[in-house]
């Protein structure tokens, strides 16, 4: 891992990683794959205890989005056409989640990335694959947002 990479979120923490529980861990170039990891906070979660279907494609998207923008050095973000998703068990209230995302192709016009979640032990709990186009990296001052 090279934590010496620009972190994806130098200077400004967006809002939807503070809500996921975000920390970024690392990034690896050789393999261009991004570890998160995140801590499962109630307001994600179901009346069964687990993250709600549609917010486990929240923490997915964030882990193969910072991949992304750590293989541009912080300059670009992918913004997402598709995200195609399978849920295999379910992410409980505390839990911390380790998320793997990799950038499979990062071309001019059009980016494929694929992501993991997991338990420290290893266990897949979700993964998805997502079709991106390539923009520049708004800043929050740039957004309004900051």
């Amino acid at each position: 891992m090279n934590n010496e990479q620009c972190h994806p979120s130098d200077g400004a923490d967006s809002p939807h990683s503070a809500l996921l529980g975000s920390e970024f861990v690392g990034f690896d170039e050789e393999t261009a794959t991004a570890t998160m990891r995140f801590t499962v906070r109630k307001q994600m979660t179901t009346w069964r205890g687990g993250v709600q279907g549609g917010l486990v494609a929240g923490y997915l998207d964030d882990v193969m989005g910072y991949a992304y923008v750590a293989m541009t050095g912080g300059e670009q973000a992918p913004l997402n056409l598709e995200i195609s998703m399978q849920l295999l068990g379910l992410l409980p209230e505390g839990a911390t989640i380790i998320g793997k995302g990799r950038v499979v192709r990062g071309g001019r016009r059009v980016i494929f990335l694929e992501g993991e979640l997991q338990t420290d032990e290893g266990q897949v709990l979700a993964r998805a694959t997502s079709t991106a186009i390539p923009t520049i990296r708004p800043t929050p001052t740039e957004t309004g947002m900051g």
